[in-house]
């Protein structure tokens, strides 16, 4: 089976659709503030964009009634890269959640494929991420374990988000290792630490290669918020960062050449905080020369300026 997005084509979305509460929510900014019975979110979001990244999977094992409510909320070209569920990448997260053991096993595969499997049916699926944390170095025993993992979701397009050093300062038996199954190694944009993987648009890393076996490029941008990245009110104060128009400009050449040498791109913002996510996937499909095809709240333009000239505001009873 085949996967969009089409070789060649590039696009550009955010990590979660729905932040209902605390400071950075999307009510009442990209979102309206007064929303008839009935409002569907993800329906709404997908009159703007074509893509998105499923966060909620990551928490939860996804199923198949949720994800087949999904394809039916949005239209037929509508793609979804679906996060990989926590057990599979984060032992010490999931066991915190009271779990008595940490043991992924095929069944956890099985489970994750019938979960997932009305997206892939439907053509729906963009990608599978394999989300490590910045505490999963390289060594034997984790290559081993990375490659197992690999294995098992083979039939997918995979990206795989590695954070730590160590995976960089190894880059010809990680890029091998990836290279095996086709998976993308995920371009991250994030504030950079002493341990922090290193990476850059110049040089290429995984997905990026000149040599790279993978038919995907797939980018994460998480802010450049290093003041708030590990000290933090609340978790959600690290993605309190807005990139200007100069920060993404690169970026937007980087996926152009991608899209030259007939890779699909997926481009996904993170920087969740208060819609502003929202407003810099807006500006980089500008950049891109891409259509933005449903007007914003005022209250989003009021908030992103930036998107002046390249959406319009709703006037509609909900902006009343």
């Amino acid at each position: 089976m085949s996967y969009p997005p089409e070789v060649g084509e590039i696009r550009v979305g955010t990590s979660g659709w729905q932040y209902p509460s605390g400071a950075g929510t999307w009510n009442g900014i990209f979102y309206p503030a007064r929303r008839p019975k009935g409002f569907d979110e993800l329906a709404y979001y997908a009159e703007r964009f074509d893509t998105v990244e499923v966060n909620s999977t990551f928490y939860r094992m996804p199923e198949a009634p949720m994800s087949a409510a999904w394809v039916r909320r949005t239209p037929a070209g509508f793609t979804f890269a679906i996060k990989l569920f926590q057990k599979f990448t984060h032992p010490d997260m999931y066991l915190a959640r009271g779990a008595a053991d940490w043991d992924v096993t095929r069944t956890d595969f099985d489970l994750f494929r019938a979960g997932i499997e009305p997206v892939a049916a439907a053509g729906r699926l963009a990608a599978v991420l394999v989300q490590f944390p910045a505490s999963f170095h390289a060594d034997p025993d984790t290559e081993g374990y990375l490659e197992w993992l690999l294995a098992g979701l083979a039939q997918y397009p995979v990206a795989v988000e590695l954070r730590h050093k160590s995976w960089s300062d190894r880059g010809d038996s990680s890029r091998a290792l990836l290279a095996a199954t086709r998976a993308a190694w995920a371009v991250i944009d994030e504030p950079k630490f002493s341990g922090s993987i290193e990476q850059s648009l110049d040089s290429g890393a995984g997905s990026l290669s000149p040599g790279s076996p993978s038919p995907l490029a797939y980018f994460r941008f998480h802010g450049r918020n290093a003041a708030q990245w590990w000290d933090h009110a609340h978790r959600d104060d690290r993605y309190n960062y807005l990139y200007s128009a100069a920060e993404l400009a690169p970026f937007a050449g980087a996926a152009r050449e991608l899209s030259r040498r007939e890779r699909k791109v997926l481009m996904y913002f993170n920087n969740h905080f208060s819609a502003k996510s929202v407003a810099n996937a807006s500006v980089l499909k500008h950049d891109l020369g891409q259509i933005i095809p449903a007007h914003y709240t005022s209250a989003m333009l009021r908030t992103y300026p930036e998107l002046e000239g390249i959406v319009e505001a709703e006037r509609t009873l909900l902006e009343e």
